[in-house]
């Protein structure tokens, strides 16, 4: 929260506090209104954290007296988002989940406000959609509150995503196929100018896909819940992973409505705390999830989560967007290795496969399953997909 200076005008008093853990929010000046005074203000109280010089830390209790329903929203909004970003923090997460703001503009009660822009730029792509996402739901939400949502999902059946992965590696004794309906990405602009999803997906499941993941972000993507919807519509069997940057919980619910059977989940942007509440909503709804990793550390973290049944190892950089095939071999070795199988968790292994050569690395580390998007799909054709790999895949 750098940037934020704030002036105290009346009401304020401030307990010292041993704590060096706490986040530094505001630079802040003693207040030298008399304790006496302090203690007879009323209204509602928040708890924000603040540093008054290198060496104290200082906690400010902010009085303001309000009566307005929606400001007081608003304020507790902003604690709840204060309180992520302190999970983030101590989870090591370098993925901000919103740009840094300070409290809403009606919170300022007893203070004058100035707001800096420093550190308001993302700092790689997957923050700038993390913060797109996070706008985009709020307004999603205000739409399509989480209650008719829970009426939606009533009676809609889901299919079994882990077990059709698990099925289909026991079968064939090759990891099973994730294949991905996508439009577009970032690092790789347009896919398919003909791109017509149930083709594809029908295609996939033709050449022998166990699920596939569909791509929701329509920003980034060039993708929707639409196309999801369409394809479960389709009467495609294979279970659907609703491929979707996932920072709110209400995000699950809206996937199931949809007919997703699984949902992805970020290690990179979520905390731990998250990671496990949303895996228990899931469990709940009948969704898998995949946990997506992409070092040692988010590893080592996912494998302390309870519940974990599928772990995805991204070879993408979130840095430069580079890909790195070793990756998947190196999160595998060792300890965290003969964790996954004493845990009997399936790996998918993501990104960077767009070979034959490639595909069999990574599958010589021992992966269960990979995801795997072919632009060459042949959609009106025999169904076929291009890699060799899911050739010989099909005629086991």
């Amino acid at each position: 929260m750098e940037g934020i200076y704030i002036r105290a005008l009346s009401n304020v008093s401030f307990l010292r506090t041993s704590d060096d853990t706490f986040r530094k929010y505001f630079p802040v000046r003693r207040s030298t209104i008399p304790m006496e005074e302090q203690r007879r203000n009323t209204g509602s109280l928040s708890l924000v954290r603040a540093k008054q010089s290198k060496s104290i830390y200082e906690a400010a209790l902010l009085t303001h007296e309000t009566s307005d329903p929606e400001a007081l929203l608003k304020v507790k909004q902003w604690e709840v988002e204060m309180y992520q970003e302190e999970l983030a923090k101590r989870d090591g997460i370098r993925i901000r989940r919103r740009p840094p703001t300070g409290p809403p503009s009606n919170y300022v009660g007893p203070f004058e406000m100035c707001l800096q822009n420093e550190g308001d730029t993302p700092r790689n792509i997957l923050e700038e959609i993390i913060w797109t996402k996070h706008t985009e739901v709020s307004q999603l939400k205000e739409r399509r509150p989480l209650h008719v949502l829970k009426k939606a999902i009533e009676n809609t059946p889901v299919r079994d995503f882990v077990g059709a992965l698990k099925n289909s590696y026991l079968r064939t004794g090759l990891p099973a196929l994730i294949a991905e309906v996508k439009k577009a990405s970032p690092s790789r602009g347009v896919l398919r100018e003909d791109f017509d999803p149930i083709q594809i997906a029908q295609a996939y499941e033709k050449a022998g896909a166990a699920c596939l993941s569909v791509l929701t972000d329509k920003k980034y993507f060039q993708g929707s819940f639409e196309n999801l919807e369409a394809i479960r519509n389709a009467g495609i069997k294979c279970p659907l992973l609703c491929k979707e940057f996932i920072v709110d919980v209400w995000q699950i619910y809206y996937a199931r409505t949809k007919g997703a059977d699984a949902v992805l989940l970020i290690a990179a942007v979520l905390p731990d705390l998250d990671i496990s509440y949303m895996i228990k909503i899931c469990k709940m709804l009948g969704l898998a999830t995949l946990v997506e990793v992409h070092d040692e550390r988010e590893m080592d973290r996912v494998l302390q989560i309870d519940g974990i049944e599928l772990i995805g190892i991204n070879n993408r950089n979130l840095e430069t967007f580079e890909v790195d095939t070793s990756n998947t071999k190196k999160l595998l070795e060792g300890e965290r290795g003969e964790i996954i199988r004493q845990k009997d968790i399936i790996v998918v292994g993501e990104s960077g496969m767009f070979t034959p050569d490639d595909i069999s690395y990574v599958q010589a580390t021992g992966v269960k399953a990979m995801e795997y998007c072919d632009i060459k799909c042949d959609c009106k054709g025999s169904g076929r997909i291009s890699s060799k790999w899911i050739v010989s895949f099909q005629h086991q």
